[in-house]
């Protein structure tokens, strides 16, 4: 059985937070984006210096991971675990079922998801739909 989640959320308030993580996804993610770290605040409904809160290793509350997620269209669990927070199952993505797909997807997918760096993974399957929709519009 899972932890409850209000006992989940007393146990990551009192761990100790390690920001390098989470400081070099946001990082990368405002280089992705060509951003500066007012104009993400901002755009995410916080206010104009937590961005940079943030990249000077100020642990993020769940609602501003769940806002930047949003804002940098990204599942928010990820922030949410980078921040130290549980994680929400409200946004866990649902999959096919391997069973219902040619084994060639399968190959893809699995090599895809092999990728560690959720930026870079990101990108490879951005570029996958990028390929395949060029070729259905053909």
């Amino acid at each position: 059985m899972d932890t409850p989640f209000a006992k989940a959320k007393r146990q990551a308030m009192s761990a100790n937070f390690k920001p390098q993580k989470l400081v070099a996804r946001l990082t990368e993610l405002l280089e992705t984006r060509k951003e500066s770290a007012r104009e993400a605040s901002l755009s995410s409904n916080l206010d104009h210096q937590a961005m940079r809160r943030f990249l000077d290793g100020q642990r993020p509350n769940m609602i501003a991971c769940i806002l930047l997620a949003d804002h940098f269209e990204i599942n928010p669990n990820e922030l949410l675990e980078l921040g130290g927070w549980p994680t929400l199952n409200a946004f866990n993505v649902k999959t096919a079922s391997a069973e219902n797909l040619p084994s060639e997807a399968v190959e893809v997918a699995i090599d895809v998801a092999k990728i560690a760096d959720p930026g870079l993974r990101k990108e490879v399957a951005e570029a996958i739909k990028t390929l395949l929709k060029k070729h259905f519009s053909s």
